[in-house]
C-alpha cells in the first residue's frame, strides 16, 4: 500500500469513527467510495435458506440502496436467486459483479436478478464476503452505474468494509443498551402494513388516514428508528422485535 492510500485509508477510519449511527456511517462510506464510481452502499448476514421477506430484512446492517429495487428484490424472493449471494457464501475472495457471468450462465433465474439490478442503476458492483465475530457470513457491496477498481484500490475496499461493518454492529449494540425505541400504536400498525408490501397510499386505505397520515407515521418511525429508508426501518423495527 503505498503512503498516499495509506493515508487516505486512515483518514477514512477516523471519519467513520465519527459516527454516531448505521445511516452516519452510510454516508462517510459513500464519501469516500465515490471516487471509485460508487453511489450505493448495502451490507448485511446472510439469511438462512427459507427465511421470509421480513425475516430477511432484519439481516440488513447498512443501507443506501434504490427504494424501488429493494422492494422488489426482498419481495419476490431475488435473495435465493442472486449470483452475488451465492457467491458470498462459497468464496471469501472479494468479487467484481463482472465476475459472476459464469453463475449466470444457464441460470436464467440469477441472470434476471443482475438484469433488474442495472435497470436501477445497479450495473456495476463489488462485492466484499465477511465473517462477523458471532461466526455469521456477511457482505458488504458498493455498486452504481459503472465501477474504476484498480487491483491494488480491492485491498483498500476490503479493509475499509471490514471497519465499516464493525463500526455497525459496534453502534447497534452501543444504541440497544443506550437508547430504547417506543413506537407509537399508528407507527407500529404503519410499519407493520409496510412490512407486508404495502405502499403508503394502501397503508392509509387499511388504517383509515389519508396517505399524507400514513407518511407522516412512516417518517415519524424512521426518526424514532434512526433509519432513512422504509426498508432499512422495517428491518430495524423486525430486529428489535417492535413488529412481527
Amino acid at each position: 500500500m503505498s503512503r498516499k492510500s495509506l493515508d487516505q485509508t486512515l483518514e477514512f477510519i477516523r471519519m467513520v469513527d465519527r459516527a454516531r449511527s448505521p445511516s452516519d456511517v452510510c454516508g462517510r462510506v459513500l464519501r469516500t467510495a465515490t471516487r471509485f464510481g460508487a453511489e450505493h452502499v448495502l451490507a448485511g448476514t446472510i439469511p438462512l435458506p427459507g427465511e421470509s421477506g421480513r425475516q430477511q430484512r432484519a439481516h440488513i446492517l447498512l443501507e443506501q440502496w434504490p427504494a424501488g429495487w429493494a422492494e422488489r428484490y426482498f419481495s419476490r424472493g431475488y435473495l435465493y436467486r442472486d449470483p452475488a449471494i451465492r457467491r458470498v457464501s462459497t468464496n471469501t475472495a472479494p468479487f467484481l459483479w463482472s465476475e459472476l457471468d459464469p453463475l449466470c450462465k444457464d441460470n436464467p433465474a440469477a441472470q434476471r436478478v443482475m438484469d433488474e439490478a442495472g435497470d436501477f442503476h445497479l450495473r456495476d458492483g463489488f462485492t466484499v464476503p465477511l465473517v462477523t465475530l458471532d461466526g455469521e457470513t456477511a457482505g458488504f457491496s458498493l455498486a452504481g452505474p459503472r465501477l474504476e477498481i484498480s487491483p491494488e484500490e480491492r485491498g483498500i475496499l476490503v479493509l475499509l468494509a471490514t471497519y465499516a461493518l464493525g463500526r455497525t454492529i459496534a453502534l447497534r449494540e452501543s444504541h440497544e443498551t443506550e437508547r430504547k425505541v417506543i413506537l407509537s400504536p399508528r407507527e407500529r400498525e404503519a410499519l407493520q402494513w409496510a412490512a407486508e408490501g404495502k405502499n403508503e397510499w394502501e397503508i392509509g386505505q387499511l388504517m383509515g388516514i389519508s396517505e399524507h397520515g400514513a407518511d407522516k407515521h412512516m417518517r415519524g418511525a424512521r426518526e424514532k428508528l434512526g433509519t432513512t429508508s422504509r426498508t432499512h426501518a422495517v428491518a430495524e423495527a423486525i430486529r428489535r422485535g417492535l413488529i412481527g
